[in-house]
């Protein structure tokens, strides 16, 4: 599958989950660490090993948890799976995932058994 077909084939919750890595992530140009991946790149820009990577993990997480997920947004939670797999100020913990009294709870305990990320920008492309 080309990379077009593959990036068009993308689920809500992979679309997203990628678009937060870009927006979430920067390209360490400075000492501050520089501007946000998604001011120079896009999802196109993402190197097909990592869409594929991430096409794995997402279809996973979302397989394991998808007696929880099937109540909440898609795109939301794949925001959320990102910024918890990686650690950040927000994620499934402080979200709106208490339809049940554990959701949150549950979701970040899954998220956090994936590990944490750091993309890098090599070749003007979005490595992991």
């Amino acid at each position: 599958m080309n990379k077009t077909k593959l990036i068009d084939s993308l689920d809500s919750f992979t679309r997203q989950y990628l678009k937060m890595m870009l927006w979430s992530s920067t390209d360490n140009s400075n000492d501050s660490g520089g501007k946000a991946l998604d001011e120079n790149c896009g999802i196109k820009d993402i190197t097909i090993k990592a869409i594929k990577e991430s096409i794995a993990d997402c279809e996973a997480f979302q397989e394991e948890n998808k007696d929880i997920l099937k109540d909440y947004d898609s795109s939301r939670a794949g925001n959320d799976f990102w910024l918890t797999r990686n650690g950040h100020g927000a994620g499934y913990w402080d979200g709106d995932y208490q339809k049940q009294e554990n959701d949150g709870k549950i979701l970040t305990k899954s998220a956090k058994v994936y590990g944490g990320i750091d993309p890098h920008v090599y070749g003007g492309k979005v490595h992991f």
